[in-house]
């Protein structure tokens, strides 16, 4: 018997964001001291109190400034706001499976906006 389920809704999350959600869900099961955290959710706790470096009104502006970009889409937008490169390597790391390149000053411009908010 397979059993399918329908993906009703998709929005990308920052990690900060995602932060904020876990940590309400965290309050509600410690609220019911019955109810033990499910390991998954205990390590996915774990993951954003580790690389959560924003706050999430910051995160939202980063994602904003970096969709005014050309070549920043949404999801890329997010990648490098959850990620927050350092240099052009790691930068090009996220556009590695695009069928396209960015040049050294559109690296440049994006690191730059980045290092405002890092």
């Amino acid at each position: 018997m397979t059993i399918f389920k329908e993906i009703v809704d998709e929005e990308f999350l920052t990690v900060s964001e995602t932060k904020e959600l876990l940590a309400d869900i965290e309050t509600e099961r410690a609220l019911d001291e019955d109810r033990e955290l499910r390991y998954e959710l205990a390590r996915a706790i774990e993951h954003v109190n580790r690389f959560a470096l924003l706050e999430p009104e910051e995160a939202d502006q980063l994602v904003e400034e970096l969709q005014g970009l050309e070549k920043v889409d949404e999801p890329t937008a997010y990648k490098i706001t959850n990620l927050l490169p350092q240099d052009r390597d790691e930068l090009r790391a996220v556009y590695a499976q695009e069928r396209y390149s960015l040049s050294g000053d559109e690296l440049d411009e994006i690191l730059d906006i980045v290092a405002r908010y890092a």
